[in-house]
């Protein structure tokens, strides 16, 4: 992986957790199934369907078993300890939104309705439960980026021994061609040694049919001579 996608990616993980410092929980009312119910808030900047996993596992685990019914979570008669020391009834949802990710829960306190002004000490309480739930999916976020970039970092540093890698065996194919270089004008210079024996040979040659040709015509005239020299016998 390149360097500036490696960068890229550092720039990223600080930059969401920058988001991981705030996470804002507000009042606001909510109509489920058909009625209005007050309740708390958070929006948290992560994919929704990463979100509400997370949501109703972790409500599942720590607070009770939770009933579904289309994208509306309830617990009945759950007791959360930093909340209330009786049993509450919790009603909750979590929709995307263009800044990311509501969780919205309302909570019925048996005597009241969780409010920021009717119940402040367990306003806060709740709103410190949806706080440490959201700054624990940041967490967990930038951690997950963190490994990502940690991964793309061992895939940028094997990326780099491998163009030096690379760059070696380019200087070792260059020695090869220079040593095969130094043999071919080796081989040339003995090929050309060759040609003048052989062009010697050749002149040699032609030395040699002259005076093959020169015998055959004096034997000839020998042949010629002792032929008459018989004729000559009476």
């Amino acid at each position: 992986m390149k360097s500036g996608v490696l960068l890229s990616l550092l720039l990223f993980v600080l930059t969401t957790a920058g988001f991981a410092q705030r996470s804002p929980v507000d009042e606001t009312e909510m109509a489920v199934k058909g009625i209005p119910r007050k309740g708390q808030r958070v929006t948290i900047q992560l994919d929704s369907k990463r979100v509400e996993d997370s949501w109703v596992k972790m409500i599942n685990e720590k607070i009770g078993k939770v009933k579904a019914d289309k994208g509306v979570y309830s617990m009945d008669g759950v007791v959360v300890e930093s909340i209330s020391k009786t049993p509450i009834r919790i009603i909750s949802k979590v929709d995307a939104v263009p800044t990311g990710t509501t969780v919205w829960w309302s909570i019925d306190l048996g005597n009241a309705y969780l409010s920021k002004d009717a119940t402040p000490q367990q306003w806060k309480s709740a709103e410190a439960y949806l706080k440490d739930f959201a700054r624990g999916l940041y967490r967990e976020d930038i951690a997950l980026q963190v490994q990502e970039a940690e991964k793309a970092l061992i895939n940028s540093q094997n990326n780099h021994m491998a163009v030096i890698a690379k760059q070696d065996a380019i200087k070792k194919d260059i020695e090869k061609n220079k040593t095969k270089k130094v043999e071919i004008q080796q081989q040339l210079a003995e090929n050309a040694a060759d040609l003048v024996k052989l062009n010697n040979m050749v002149d040699a040659n032609l030395k040699e049919q002259e005076a093959a040709r020169a015998d055959i015509v004096n034997m000839r005239v020998q042949l010629e001579s002792v032929k008459d020299r018989m004729n000559k016998i009476e």
